[in-house]
């Protein structure tokens, strides 16, 4: 006595050798890539939050003051910043000196050259793509900076509204 069922005999569709057909119109589609595409895009949207709540970063107008902008994207190269339109922008090629503020009083500076202008009007700014300028001072803290952000972002999670003790003990 055998162990094995033999279901040849259910199948709706059995070609010669007794085995089912396989419906050759159906396909296979694998969401491997479209899940890690998933996965890259939660990443760069909690590594751009990170970057605007963590991070104030402000234009130094030479005579005027400064001007606060929108760190959007930082990488060992250089970095993206928007400003509103009704402040104006920068032309290409011009030179930047940013501040990027850790607490109101606290900040390293950026020397920078603007290498890309666009003016996205569906958000009201302008985004500037900016290089570093290698012979800055604080090259070796931008290089440390960027890579405590990229450290950090691989493991960032949100929260989803912790309940806030007031003491340990109740």
């Amino acid at each position: 006595m055998s162990n094995v069922i033999d279901i040849r005999s259910r199948l709706k569709h059995q070609n010669s050798s007794g085995l089912s057909q396989v419906d050759q119109s159906a396909s296979v589609v694998d969401i491997g890539p479209m899940r890690e595409e998933r996965i890259k895009a939660d990443r760069r949207e909690v590594k751009r939050t990170i970057l605007s709540e963590f991070v104030a970063v402000h234009a130094v107008i030479p005579g005027q003051g400064l001007l606060k902008v929108h760190l959007f994207d930082i990488n060992e190269k250089g970095l993206a910043f928007d400003i509103e339109e009704q402040r104006g922008k920068y032309n290409l090629g011009e030179a930047v000196e940013l501040r990027i503020y850790l607490n109101y009083q606290t900040y390293f500076g950026i020397h920078c050259r603007v290498a890309n202008v666009r003016v996205l009007s569906d958000e009201g700014i302008i985004r500037h793509g900016c290089e570093f300028v290698a012979d800055s001072a604080n090259n070796d803290a931008l290089s440390y900076f960027v890579k405590f952000l990229e450290s950090v972002t691989a493991s960032l999670r949100r929260d989803g509204g912790d309940i806030l003790v007031s003491k340990i003990n109740s």
